[in-house]
């Protein structure tokens, strides 16, 4: 089968290349699926480049211990493990492969659910990643309430796009921060009030939230900690992946610090694979309440065209790899 691997870190048009590698053998408790649409994260950004290099300490430290990547898929089911019980050949699915990139992937049939029957496979695998972070973040870790007032800093990215829709599912009044083109989309996806930070800053502007999720760091902790109101919740979700060494990680451990001492609380989130949150996405979708966006779609030969655009930080949602282009 074919598949897009590297055997080092670097840019994506350098250390990508095209191989025919092996169908992957599937365990008791997996399923085998057919990839129709791979979604591109900003995580596939850092363990393409190996930077910032706190991801090598999981994915390898001279060199990548395994030549495929990418997690976000939707296709058909084309083989299941003995101890599969939730799907059959011939399933439409959505979820977590190991190497999404790639015709065929093995997929723990725990992080797999049925796909929604109203959306296109490239539609369903802009959904995984993105919506689950969006979910868990603001259901979970916030814990948005109906009447609660929730601003999304950089709303137009993939995660934020998910997080307006979300957002309002959970009965909050939802602003959303982006740049002047992508207002109208914004409150297309169900925004109530729209910031551009072009033009006006939200953490200078008076107003206060219940809960800022913020997706894009373009403030201090400080700045960003005053559009809350007190008691109010801060939820950073930036993987501040430009950096050299660490990520976010010196700024959600100074949010942490510092939560004692100021009015506001910050809480801290990792998005967690779950099929009962991969099944709530879709049964969303279905009912028209998440609509995935798309910026745009490649052949799996421009992956890396792919990984370099999301690495500009500039997408419109989500960026989708088509495997039946």
């Amino acid at each position: 089968m074919k598949a897009m691997v590297r055997e080092r870190y670097g840019p994506a048009d350098e250390v990508l290349e095209m191989r025919d590698i092996p169908v992957p053998e599937i365990g008791s408790d997996e399923v085998l699926v057919r990839v129709v649409g791979a979604a591109v994260n900003a995580g596939d950004v850092a363990v393409v480049e190996g930077m910032p290099y706190l991801v090598r300490v999981a994915y390898g430290l001279s060199r990548p211990r395994r030549p495929l990547f990418g997690s976000d898929i939707a296709g058909v089911v084309a083989d299941v493990g003995a101890g599969v019980t939730r799907f059959q050949v011939g399933d439409e699915v959505f979820g977590c492969g190991r190497g999404a990139f790639a015709e065929l992937v093995s997929a723990p049939e725990a992080r797999l659910a049925l796909k929604p029957a109203n959306l296109s496979f490239i539609e369903a695998a802009a959904i995984p990643v993105a919506g689950l972070t969006a979910l868990q973040g603001l259901r979970d870790a916030a814990g948005v309430e109906t009447g609660q007032s929730v601003l999304i800093n950089g709303a137009s990215g993939g995660v934020g796009t998910f997080a307006i829709q979300v957002a309002r599912s959970l009965g909050a009044e939802v602003t959303a921060v982006c740049s002047t083109p992508n207002l109208e989309m914004a409150r297309s996806l169900g925004a109530h009030h729209v910031i551009d930070y072009t033009k006006d800053d939200f953490t200078d502007a008076g107003a206060r939230y219940d809960v800022v999720f913020d997706n894009a760091a373009s403030h201090t902790l400080r700045a960003t900690r005053q559009a809350l109101v007190p008691g109010g919740i801060l939820v950073p979700n930036h993987g501040n992946l430009h950096s050299r060494w660490f990520a976010s990680l010196p700024r959600m451990v100074a949010a942490l610090a510092s939560s004692p001492f100021v009015p506001s609380r910050t809480r801290l989130h990792a998005q967690s694979w779950s099929a009962d949150d991969l099944t709530l996405l879709g049964d969303m979708a279905e009912s028209g309440d998440l609509t995935p966006v798309i910026d745009r779609g490649h052949d799996l030969a421009d992956l890396a065209a792919a990984v370099s655009y999301v690495k500009e930080g500039h997408a419109r949602g989500k960026v989708v790899i088509d495997l039946q282009s």
